[in-house]
């Protein structure tokens, strides 16, 4: 009987340890074929673009701190690239897992929601006093917001449109007008019409408005010639003055949802003609 207790006793520590070294795994569950599978582990290469895509928004957000603001204005926008990777990698390497949707949506809300609003922030709202963090915080919420309402609509919307403005085309706007104007002198103006960008953009982000996805863009089909020369002539554009190209780009497509919502609104009221 003792030795019985003994054995027990010391497969006890072993057990325990088992357990704290599968709880420090990630296991997934899905159903495949009506039967539930687990699996452990996650997939690396998709999870390493998310994975620099949140360095580049914490370097962002240093940079910002320390006054390199067309440093931390470039890293946003590296972000962007790399957040746009790690999705079109997960699908195209048949990768993509819950742990990768969860940590993306974690990373976004740091390089594209506070990484933003720290830099602004720091630039020029701090001069207003509680109007820039206020306004400052609208941005970091709305973010938090989008990301939160877009896990729950995915499946459930048309991926050809956004709900809301997406959050890297508002940490773009917000981006490009830091890059843009923190050469310019500072001034009370410009310090109100970089709080009304900041809690604009963040407005956006939450509201029902539509915006393209250009999901239902083929980047894999023929196109003509033509094609090319123009992806050449959009990079020499960009090249020449990056921050107003970008800025211009992006703010056109930030007004592009409400001006679209607004000739629907005027379609919809419009009477029918009876032939």
């Amino acid at each position: 009987m003792d030795s019985e207790k003994e054995k027990n006793g010391a497969a006890s520590p072993e057990l325990g340890e088992a357990n704290e070294f599968t709880a420090a795994e990630v296991i997934e569950e899905e159903v495949v074929g009506g039967a539930e599978v687990r699996h452990k582990g996650v997939y690396l290469l998709p999870n390493l673009f998310t994975t620099a895509s949140l360095f580049s928004g914490f370097y962002a957000i240093v940079a910002g701190m320390n006054g390199a603001f067309t440093n931390a204005a470039v890293a946003i926008f590296i972000s962007m690239v790399l957040d746009g990777l790690d999705g079109r990698v997960a699908r195209l390497t048949n990768t993509q897992s819950k742990f990768g949707e969860e940590y993306d949506s974690l990373a976004d809300m740091v390089a594209f929601g506070v990484a933003p609003a720290l830099v602004a922030f720091t630039w020029i709202l701090s001069s207003l006093g509680k109007f820039g963090w206020i306004a400052a915080f609208i941005y970091v919420a709305g973010a938090a917001l989008r990301l939160a309402r877009f896990n729950t609509q995915i499946g459930s919307v048309d991926k050809r449109y956004f709900v809301g403005l997406p959050s890297p085309s508002a940490a773009a706007v917000v981006a490009g007008t830091v890059w843009t104007f923190h050469v310019v002198e500072s001034s009370a103006l410009l310090a109100v019409l970089a709080a009304l960008v900041v809690a604009a953009a963040g407005i956006l982000m939450v509201s029902n408005i539509r915006y393209h996805s250009f999901k239902d863009l083929d980047l894999r089909g023929r196109v003509p010639f033509v094609a090319i020369l123009i992806v050449v002539l959009i990079f020499a554009v960009v090249a020449l003055a990056p921050a107003h190209v970008l800025l211009a780009a992006f703010f056109a497509y930030v007004v592009s949802g409400p001006v679209m919502a607004l000739i629907r609104r005027q379609r919809s009221r419009q009477p029918k003609t009876v032939e």
